[in-house]
């Protein structure tokens, strides 16, 4: 595979995505620059989900490409894009609930060095250092005798944020990250994701319904609605349209991305 120089950690180009009938996606363009922390937003039925699912792989586009770390990554499979140094996390936490918080991470470790995870083999004792330099750097150090079951939902998410670390992404896609949070765990939760983030050198993108979590941590934003982008730019600029307003306020909006004109 090529590698093409590039000031883009990320470049998605007119990414068109149909369910029969149902234009999902329609000439999507996004670019995200190494270290930006770019959130997606949009109301429900936007496309953020098929968007992201096609930016990791789960989905393929119809029409478009998408360009990663200067490598053409489309259609890939999500494994690939991992060893890219793509990383992920989902709405609904991905993690081993009957292992230990440290195990967990070691699982993550083993995979990214394609070895096996095997409890009768000296596996448990691979990887423990590393493991547990990654569990103190998202707040969890004190935890990693637990069973991951026992975690509160907030603890699981850090976890989680923790295995998509172990293998070493150059980016990190993250599904709402504050989904199932109470709201004063929200802010809390993305700025340690931000944190983590700097400290790394890693470029985020994330998808958010919380605009208070988006505007505190974003350093861009696209907004999408009915499978097309609406709007991009600096959070100021983003929150200064009058389009965004409407689309958040519940009024209508032209086909053409124009507001409707009031009777």
């Amino acid at each position: 595979m090529s590698v093409v120089p590039t000031d883009f950690v990320l470049k998605v180009q007119g990414i068109s995505k149909r369910f029969g009938g149902l234009q999902a996606l329609q000439n999507v363009e996004m670019q995200v620059k190494p270290g930006e922390f770019h959130a997606i937003i949009g109301p429900n039925g936007a496309g953020k989900s098929t968007f992201f699912n096609t930016l990791t792989g789960l989905l393929k586009a119809d029409e478009g490409s998408i360009w990663f770390d200067g490598r053409n990554v489309t259609g890939l499979a999500p494994h690939r894009l991992t060893r890219l140094g793509m990383g992920r996390t989902f709405q609904i936490t991905r993690i081993f609930h009957g292992m230990t918080v440290l195990e967990n991470v070691q699982v993550a470790l083993l995979a990214h060095a394609q070895q096996t995870w095997q409890t009768w083999a000296p596996s448990t004792g691979q990887h423990v250092a590393r493991a547990k330099e990654l569990l103190d750097l998202v707040g969890l150090a004190a935890q990693w005798a637990r069973t991951a079951k026992t975690l509160a939902h907030g603890d699981q998410k850090r976890l989680e944020l923790a295995i998509a670390l172990a293998c070493q992404p150059k980016l990190l896609l993250l599904d709402e990250p504050t989904a199932g949070m109470a709201a004063q765990e929200r802010l809390a939760s993305i700025q340690l994701v931000h944190q983590v983030a700097r400290q790394l050198g890693i470029s985020c993108v994330f998808t958010e319904h919380d605009m208070a979590v988006v505007f505190a941590v974003a350093s861009r934003i696209t907004v999408l609605h009915q499978g097309k982008v609406l709007a991009e730019g600096p959070p100021q600029e983003v929150r200064a349209s009058p389009l965004v307003q409407q689309v958040y306020l519940g009024e209508p909006v032209a086909s053409d991305g124009s507001p409707s004109p009031h009777n």
